[in-house]
């Protein structure tokens, strides 16, 4: 079972599109190496911003940067992402329906090792209440890739949120990025599972089990 890493997918579509869109930005709050950013900032000096651990401000940074005209994506762990600085990104960045990509990594339990301090299961919920803001959470290596190339021109936020470790790989280069629907993945006629995200792989051994 191959297993690939849905951050470095990540890091590796934002250079394919700072390289196609001059005006595509990268916020990071100190964890670049982490997040993958440090990817982009390797290439695109000049076009990455490292605010230090101040969330807050790197959200409202990236809504003045929208404002300009500019592609932002920011970046952080999902804990950090979504909890300080969350009256920024209601106030700064999903009422005035602003163009930022907000790209959380180390979500949910993945970043069990880290500790309590950096886990978060609510971040989903929070963002879900939040005017014109889209959530995304990729399945798998591929599709975070396509994903983040599909949404980096949208009009308005979108929260995406990828897992710490590599994860198994469910699709592949061909696999073409979908939104506002759900992707059959397998037809039966006794059960049906739904799920998101890296809960897929394990969703489909469940399907496998049941036969």
């Amino acid at each position: 079972m191959e297993k690939k890493n849905c951050r470095k997918a990540y890091g590796l579509a934002l250079v394919e599109l700072g390289r196609k869109y001059k005006n595509l930005v990268v916020l990071d709050a100190d964890l670049a190496v982490s997040t993958h950013t440090a990817m982009f900032k390797k290439e695109f000096p000049d076009r990455f911003f490292d605010v230090g651990v101040a969330e807050q401000n790197m959200m409202d940074t990236a809504a003045g940067l929208a404002t300009t005209g500019k592609i932002v994506f920011a970046s952080t762990f999902a804990v950090f992402a979504t909890g300080r600085p969350y009256d920024q990104i209601r106030q700064s960045i999903a009422y005035p329906n602003l163009p930022v990509k907000i790209v959380a990594t180390h979500a949910g339990v993945t970043v069990g090792a880290d500790g309590a301090s950096h886990q978060t299961t609510e971040d989903v919920a929070l963002m879900r209440v939040l005017p014109n803001m889209s959530i995304y959470a990729p399945a798998d290596y591929y599709e975070t890739f396509k994903l983040v190339v599909s949404i980096a021109k949208d009009p308005g936020p979108a929260y995406v949120r990828l897992p710490r470790p590599s994860v198994p790989v469910i699709f592949d280069e061909s696999y073409k990025f979908g939104r506002g629907k759900a992707v059959v993945m397998r037809e039966g006629g006794d059960v049906a599972i739904v799920s998101m995200g890296t809960m897929l792989y394990q969703c489909l051994e469940a399907a496998n089990l049941l036969g």
